[in-house]
């Protein structure tokens, strides 16, 4: 017998909310979570003392941002799907096109031998702070092109699971500079892209099919 789910109709489409659904949208969130997870290891190396409260803190915001960014591109792409309904078919290639960029562009830059993302985490005051939860989530709006069909139930839920997952990582990541240091950055950086890409080409083939 198979385990109960939660359906939702959404025209000819049905989504399902089950291990498929949950298990991608942690995938989702440990791909954009990278660059997260990288300056939150810059941000532990530069303060190795760093107490639990600043953590949560740091950590909390890459994860609300990394929330919030998701559903402002679900808001975006919802209106322009039901305005124009031809512009549906294309949400697959779309996606396609900005995971593969977004990817290649995080491969690209894990492999380059210095960062400055050391500098960046120097300064956490204030706005600092808050421009290096835009910076790292920024990626996360092409995420409103591939849950365009979702309502805003499931959208809000796969955001949610994101920015959940990335509030973990980055705890990770601040203890871990805290004690490694730097030499996990690009790695990470690389590895999310590889995520990234082989998320676009999922939901690529699964739209056309």
């Amino acid at each position: 017998m198979d385990s109960p789910y939660l359906t939702v109709l959404l025209g000819e489409t049905e989504l399902q909310f089950n291990f498929l659904f949950v298990l991608n949208s942690i995938l989702f969130g440990v791909g954009l979570a990278m660059d997260a997870f990288s300056v939150s290891i810059a941000n532990g190396l530069n303060e190795p003392k760093m107490p639990a409260k600043r953590v949560l803190l740091i950590a909390g915001t890459f994860g609300l941002f990394q929330t919030v960014m998701p559903l402002t591109g679900w808001l975006c792409v919802h209106s322009i799907a039901e305005a124009f309904q031809a512009f549906q078919p294309f949400i697959p290639w779309i996606a396609l096109a900005l995971l593969l960029f977004i990817g290649i562009k995080m491969i690209l830059e894990g492999r380059k031998e210095e960062t400055d993302k050391d500098e960046e985490a120097r300064l956490l005051r204030g706005g600092a702070l808050l421009v290096q939860g835009i910076a790292t989530s920024i990626d996360a709006l092409s995420v409103g092109f591939t849950i365009a069909e979702y309502t805003w139930v499931f959208a809000l839920i796969e955001s949610v699971i994101i920015g959940l997952v990335t509030f973990g990582i980055c705890i990770a990541g601040i203890k871990l500079g805290k004690t490694v240091g730097m030499k996990l950055a690009g790695k990470a950086s690389i590895f999310g892209g590889i995520i990234l890409i082989l998320i676009g080409l999922e939901i690529f083939i699964t739209g056309i099919c």
